[in-house]
C-alpha cells in the first residue's frame, strides 16, 4: 500500500518537474518577473521620497535669530510645577513637569558644501521638553518627565537617520540645539530664541531673573 502511495507521490512530483521546467524554459515569466520587480522597487522609492518629503516639511526654515515661543511655570507642588509654552504662532500647550530645571530641545539640519554656499539656511523643529532634578540622587529616584513638542507622525524620520549615520553624508548634519537647564520657579517667564548656533533662553519677568541669579 505505501508503495503505491510512493508511487504516486512521486508521480505527481514529476508532473511539478514537468510543468517547472516547461515554465522555466518558455522564458515569457523571467521577463515579466523582472518588469514586476522593477514596477514595486520604483513604487516602493517613490513612496519612500513623499514620506521624506513630509518630514522634512515638518521643519521650519531658520534664516535669522528669532523667538520660538514663551515658557511660564505655576508651581503645583514640591518640584513639580505646570509648564505652559506658547509657540510663536501663538498656540499654547501645557505640560507637568518635575524637578528643579527645564529644558527646551530642538533638532536641526544644517546643510554644508555645495547647498551651504547655494544659501539654503538650516532648518529645525522643536523636539522636547523636559525637567529635571538638581541632585543625582534625586535624579535616579523621583519621578522624571520629558514631552515631545512636534513630531512629523510619519514613518520615516531624516533627523534621526543622519544621526544614525553619524553625519557622513557631505551635504547636511543632523544636530541637537538645546538650552541650557534653567531653573523652575512659581510664575517665572521665559522666552526661546533659535539662531544657527541653537536654542537660546532669556527670562521675561523677575521672578525668572531671580531663579537665574539665586541659581547662579
Amino acid at each position: 500500500m505505501y508503495i503505491a502511495i510512493t508511487f504516486l507521490i512521486a508521480f505527481v512530483a514529476l508532473l511539478l518537474v514537468f510543468w517547472g521546467g516547461k515554465v522555466l524554459l518558455k522564458g515569457s515569466w523571467l521577463l515579466g518577473f523582472l518588469r514586476g520587480t522593477v514596477g514595486l522597487l520604483l513604487l516602493a522609492g517613490a513612496l519612500l521620497i513623499v514620506l521624506v518629503a513630509l518630514d522634512v516639511y515638518s521643519y521650519r526654515n531658520l534664516a535669522e535669530e528669532h523667538s520660538v515661543g514663551t515658557v511660564s511655570f505655576e508651581r503645583l507642588g514640591d518640584q513639580h510645577f505646570m509648564v505652559k509654552f506658547a509657540d510663536d504662532d501663538g498656540i499654547s500647550k501645557e505640560f507637568e513637569l518635575y524637578g528643579d530645571q527645564w529644558q527646551l530641545d530642538a533638532r536641526m539640519l544644517k546643510w554644508k558644501g555645495a547647498l551651504a554656499r547655494w544659501g539654503i539656511e538650516p532648518a529645525y523643529r522643536l523636539d522636547r521638553l523636559s525637567g529635571r532634578y538638581l541632585t543625582l540622587q534625586d535624579e535616579r529616584n523621583k519621578e522624571r518627565s520629558v514631552y515631545a513638542l512636534d513630531e512629523s507622525g510619519h514613518v520615516v524620520d531624516v533627523w534621526s537617520t543622519l544621526r544614525n549615520m553619524d553625519n557622513r553624508l557631505p551635504i547636511v548634519d543632523a544636530v541637537y540645539g538645546s538650552a541650557t537647564f534653567l531653573p523652575m520657579e512659581d510664575g517665572a517667564v521665559y522666552e526661546v530664541r533659535i539662531s544657527h548656533t541653537g536654542l537660546l533662553a532669556r527670562p521675561l519677568n523677575q521672578q525668572a531673573r531671580s531663579a537665574l541669579n539665586e541659581w547662579q
